[in-house]
């Protein structure tokens, strides 16, 4: 294997059909760090969600969070994009119809009242969260993304409203049901480059992993990118290669292939 720095999205991607981190991926791990390669998981999930996920001595040590806008690397956080103000107020202001979710590098704000079911989906993704009466006030403590959730089809439904109060922003469809809005200047893909540019990894030993629109950076920024067999047609135009369905442990598969070839 000739690669320096891995990209790994999380749901779709390496996660199994139930949420879960395949057990077969701790000793592929292992490997890869045994032989020097950083494993970055790159996911739309908040830092403090990551970390939970991969806590112990199963932390690869590299993370890239909320879509690119927190990098962590060697014990702390080096990068943070922050979202402009006035998106975040207009946002807010236009999207009052759905559930959203106010993004810093340590803590999602939320309106109370949320219904179960929402409750449960923001929790997957956010383990760091406090309630708030009123989003416009925690503007100004350093948002870095805008989560927004509907029922509906992100895509359809969600998007366009987003995207127009926000013109000026990186509006992606992270999910089906989910939108994520950030800087113009971060993504997944910018973060893989900075993360690789610090290491000393060309980009040509890069390589990524991703299913959906919110990958399509990640994927074009990549040395060599994989995306999953059940990935958004989108994204399977642009991977260099097809792995096997997230269902079916692909990223474990492909990286034991790599490993042994």
């Amino acid at each position: 294997m000739d690669y320096g720095l891995i990209a790994l999205d999380m749901d779709g991607t390496l996660l199994d059909g139930a949420g879960q981190i395949p057990e077969g991926f701790w000793d592929v791990l292992v490997e890869l760090q045994r032989r020097g390669v950083a494993v970055a998981p790159a996911s739309g999930r908040q830092l403090a969600t990551l970390r939970a996920m991969f806590d112990g001595e199963h932390d690869p040590g590299t993370y890239i969070a909320e879509n690119g806008t927190c990098v962590f690397h060697d014990g702390e956080v080096v990068s943070t994009t922050e979202l402009d103000p006035a998106a975040v107020h207009a946002i807010i202001d236009a999207a009052a119809d759905f559930d959203l979710v106010i993004c810093t590098p340590t803590v999602a704000y939320v309106l109370p009242g949320l219904s179960t079911a929402t409750g449960r989906e923001i929790d997957k993704y956010y383990v760091s969260k406090e309630e708030v009466t009123d989003l416009h006030a925690v503007v100004d403590h350093g948002v870095i993304k805008v989560a927004v959730f509907t029922d509906e089809d992100a895509e359809t439904v969600a998007y366009p409203v987003v995207r127009a109060a926000a013109p000026d922003a990186n509006v992606v469809v992270s999910g089906a049901h989910w939108i994520d809005v950030m800087d113009p200047t971060a993504g997944k893909g910018r973060a893989l480059l900075a993360l690789a540019d610090a290491l000393g990894v060309p980009q040509a030993r890069t390589l990524a992993f991703g299913d959906y629109l919110n990958d399509y950076e990640l994927l074009e920024a990549a040395g060599t990118a994989w995306a999953m067999d059940n990935a958004h047609p989108d994204i399977r135009a642009i991977a260099d290669h097809i792995a096997p369905p997230n269902t079916e442990a692909g990223v474990v598969t492909v990286l034991r292939e790599l490993l042994d070839s």
